[in-house]
């Protein structure tokens, strides 16, 4: 692409090509928010290049920037003094982990030689920082500048590494050769393999410092981290499109960018992939470098009693290895398929080696989750202080927050996991030390209190366990600790003796050696009952051979263990009492029932991200309403009003090619108000599919209806097939409906796209297709409808929440007592349903007009939408231009003359 430099405001945005008007103004509004050090929130709608205005307008300050600090470095380096009055030009000069500043205030009264002293100081301290700092820089860009013009080192490399791997094979030979010999006199060995299954020696923060945590990345100094981007999104695939937008870009060959992701998605080691599940691919991965460092301990200790049989380390996590992939990785632009490629080459880890490149990186792309939950933060080796954050797709970033700290376990899990560690302890409680086995009890004890605290029993199978009290029932955190009777167990030492321990790997290794069928023996008398235990629990999971199963046999992706579930409802019973809810549902019998916690303020764990960052960006499609922003994320997180800056910008697309209308009564004068009392009428359901059958008469290719929930859906379309309006439909457009299943949603997509084509090809009298979706289901997000896929996208009533729900109710009540109600304001409560309602709208309908010459009519099926407040909350580039029409027939002229004038080839 050719770069089209844009100069605006004095400040130059390398483009690929001539932007947009609009796409200046946010490049534009962008930087100053992140020069300010402001909280911005931005809306761009879909079509209008978001992503490249993101790239370009963040990474043009971010080249200023770093110009700029390199000149006041020169400077002072060059004059050897730091001037002290300018205290902002003064902390331009540091990097983000150089914190301190010349020119602190002293005591009053202080002596002035003192005062000098001190400063000429701290005058050299800075300059011998910004010296070192500059040294690290340029030994850094040698070494990648090497690395792009020398292919000889990467395989002079390769050849390093495949030697030092012969020699460990050849060294793991002669151990076991060893090992093998020794074993006959060793005494009351366990049996083979059981060894991995015994829990270590635990130490709690009281009896060890904090460098005895195995997750620390390996030897070396810790690197500077330079100012950065932290860029994340909700999905994969859409961090891997933005990576190929920034390939794409300008900034594409000299923008040092990594991309992270979970172990799941980068782990080569096939013996660990194979586990399936993401807790467990966690646990095994930490566990083999707890074995590395173990390993690394001994050989330093050289104890005098025997070593112990060696454990399985990583061959993919060597220190050479990963300091070498962290250099590839910052040479070029790659995505996360192409850090896989690199790190089998390199037969290096993806994931630590993408985690060692963050403190050089300019630009990290990375999951929502990984960002937004403080230990996986803290583990990923992401540090906050002073960088920049941007937060695309950010429209449900409440809900995500809220999600990632909520966690919920049934009776089931409660009652298998109380059994699995029971029989754990039974068979290796006279090998674990005092403190293990003082943790195992706790736990046991809480689990049977949760059982009970339900109403049920651990020693009786909860699928036959009848409650005799049903319902749901909330309850504070504290009101839960008390009633369970579990509030003199110190929680937060129970959850890090979880992570630390890893005691919910070690209990899923147990059960999967004796979880299936046990071949009854003198030792394990006690087994046999646990195994018909467990297959009373999961009656679907079929038996397998007698034998324990073989370490690296093929199997399909497996289920953690019920304890991962459960440490994740521990750890979010340590949340402070008001920001959460426990939720007791007790459905009947015990393994139906569960218990949830419920986060009510997110804002908890957003504060720290706002308080550390530099600036913080949330983005997205379609915003609105972002009094939701504002109130329940910004303003509770402790972010001053002044600090929040939002910016919106309209379509690309010509005012005349959208056609937005609010519709308040069919053809035959049936008001539209689809409430829950009214819209199961059949004269309501009649009323919805005359319009649509009118509405398929002139809109061509295809149109896509959205119900409020999936069994509305159905409950119409049955209706409509028994009234005989589906025949009516079908004589104009192929009718589809949205499948419940995700893995079938690609196929309706590409049978619904190839109608519309066949159709537009073929004439005949069926013009195009007909999707029914639901709001909030797979086609509501994500998916492209545009050109001919979605011509015309009709809302069918407004998808209000269940108000009933407890969560919601819980929810709303808790707004009420915390956010100041605004004058003529509704209360805090119901502007929350409300909004929740018009973002699943705006989501929606923001599937069509995806690019500057696409069109499309929206119709909104209710009266209610007609309410300025309603109004008020859709996008404004829809705002601006929508329709209301109290009767259908000027309604439907509107739609015919759209679509004739915009379906003549121009």
């Amino acid at each position: 692409m050719a770069n089209k430099t844009q100069e605006v405001g004095g400040i130059h945005f390398p483009f690929p090509f001539t932007p947009y008007s609009i796409q200046k103004d946010f490049m534009a509004e962008l930087y100053q928010v992140l020069e300010a050090g402001k909280i911005g929130i931005f809306e761009s709608p879909t079509g209008t290049g978001k992503s490249l205005s993101l790239i370009c307008g963040a990474l043009s300050w971010l080249r200023d920037f770093e110009q700029k600090k390199h000149q006041e470095e020169a400077r002072l380096l060059e004059t050897g003094t730091v001037p002290l009055s300018d205290g902002q030009e003064q902390s331009l000069s540091l990097s983000s982990s150089c914190k301190e500043t010349p020119g602190t205030l002293r005591p009053v009264g202080e002596p002035d030689w003192v005062t000098q002293f001190v400063q000429k100081k701290e005058e050299r301290d800075l300059v011998d920082r910004l010296k070192e700092e500059q040294v690290r820089r340029k030994k850094r860009e040698e070494r990648l500048q090497q690395i792009r013009h020398n292919a000889q080192l990467k395989y002079a490399a390769k050849r390093m590494r495949q030697e030092e791997e012969e020699m460990e094979r050849v060294l793991r030979l002669s151990r076991e050769a060893l090992a093998a010999g020794a074993a006959a006199e060793l005494p009351e060995q366990p049996a083979c393999g059981e060894e991995d299954l015994v829990l270590a020696e635990y130490e709690s923060d009281e009896e060890k410092g904090a460098a005895g945590r195995v997750d620390q990345d390996e030897d070396g100094p810790e690197e500077e981290h330079v100012t950065k981007i932290y860029y994340c999104s909700r999905t994969h695939s859409q961090l891997a499109q933005f990576v190929h937008e920034v390939q794409r870009s300008p900034f594409g060959k000299d923008t040092r960018l990594v991309s992270l992701g979970s172990r799941q998605n980068l782990c080569i080691n096939e013996d660990v992939k194979t586990l399936g599940s993401a807790q467990l691919i966690n646990d095994r991965c930490m566990e083999m470098q707890r074995s590395k460092h173990e390993k690394s301990k001994a050989e330093e200790e050289k104890p005098k009693r025997r070593k112990q049989e060696r454990r399985a380390t990583c061959p993919f996590y060597g220190y050479e290895q990963l300091q070498l992939l962290r250099d590839q990785v910052l040479v070029g632009v790659k995505d996360i398929e192409q850090l896989v490629a690199l790190g089998k080459e390199a037969r290096a880890c993806p994931y630590y080696g993408s985690r060692s490149a963050i403190p050089a990186a300019q630009l990290v792309v990375l999951p929502y989750q990984m960002l937004l939950h403080a230990a996986t933060r803290q583990a990923a080796g992401i540090r906050l202080q002073g960088q920049v954050v941007l937060i695309d797709e950010a429209h449900n970033l409440i809900d995500t927050l809220t999600g990632i700290h909520s966690a919920e376990v049934s009776g089931s899990q409660l009652c298998q996991a109380h059994s699995q560690l029971l029989q754990y302890m039974e068979r290796y409680g006279k090998r674990l030390k005092a403190k293990n086995l003082m943790y195992i009890k706790q736990i046991l004890y809480l689990l049977e209190k949760f059982v009970t605290v339900l109403g049920g029993n651990t020693k009786q199978n909860p699928n036959t366990q009848s409650l005799s009290q049903t319902g749901t029932e909330l309850k504070t955190i504290n009101d839960f600790l008390f009633e369970s009777q579990i509030d003199n167990i110190n929680l937060f030492k129970v959850q890090r003796y979880c992570e630390r321990s890893m005691v919910s790997r070690k209990l899923f290794g147990f059960t999967e050696r004796y979880g299936t069928v046990l071949a009854p023996s003198r030792e394990q008398p006690k087994l046999a009952g646990f195994q018909h235990f467990l297959q009373s629990l999961q009656p679907t999971v079929t038996q397998t051979s007698v034998t324990p199963v073989e370490e690296g046999e093929a199997r399909v992706p497996r289920l953690a263990s019920p304890l991962m579930h459960i440490e994740s409802f521990l750890a979010a019973l340590t949340t402070a009492n008001q920001d959460g809810r426990v939720i007791l549902s007790r459905q009947g019998s015990l393994s139906q029932s569960s218990l949830k916690f419920l986060l009510l303020n997110p804002a908890v764990h957003f504060a720290q991200v706002v308080k550390e960052c530099r600036a913080v960006v949330i983005a997205g499609g379609t915003m609105q309403p972002v009094s939701d922003f504002r109130e329940q994320l910004l303003a509770c997180a402790g972010v001053e009003a002044e600090r929040v800056v939002e910016f919106s910008c309209g379509h690309v697309i010509p005012p005349d090619n959208i056609l937005p209308l609010v519709i308040c009564s069919g053809p035959s004068s049936q008001q539209l108000e689809f409430t829950y009392q009214k819209r199961e009428l059949p004269q309501m359901m009649d009323e919805t599919g005359r319009i649509l059958c009118n509405l398929c008469t002139v809109v061509p290719g295809g149109v896509v209806c959205f119900f409020p929930s999936y069994e509305y859906q159905r409950q119409v379309y049955a209706h409509w097939d028994k009234s005989g309006l589906l025949a009516r439909l079908a004589v104009k457009k192929k009718i589809f409906q949205e499948p419940k299943r995700a893995n079938q949603v690609e196929q309706v997509l590409m049978e619904y796209s190839r109608c519309i084509k066949y159709c537009g090809q073929a004439g005949g009298t069926v013009t195009g297709a007909l999707l029914l979706s639901v709001v909030g289901g797979k086609m509501s997000e994500g998916i492209n409808f545009s050109d001919n896929l979605g011509r015309c996208v009709v809302m069918v009533g407004m998808p209000y929440p269940n108000i009933k729900s407890p969560e919601l109710q819980e929810k709303m009540a808790y707004l009420d007592q915390t956010l100041p109600r605004g004058p003529g304001q509704p209360p805090p409560g119901k502007a929350l349903v409300e909004n929740l309602c018009m973002k699943a709208v705006n989501q929606s309908i923001g599937r069509a007009i995806r690019h500057q010459k696409d069109f499309a009519s929206i119709v909104l099926l209710d009266q209610r939408y007609a309410r300025p407040p309603i109004l008020g909350k859709l996008p404004a580039w829809i705002r601006d231009r929508v329709e209301v029409k109290a009767t259908f027939g000027p309604a439907f002229a509107a739609m015919r003359k759209f679509h004739r004038e915009k379906s003549v080839p121009s």
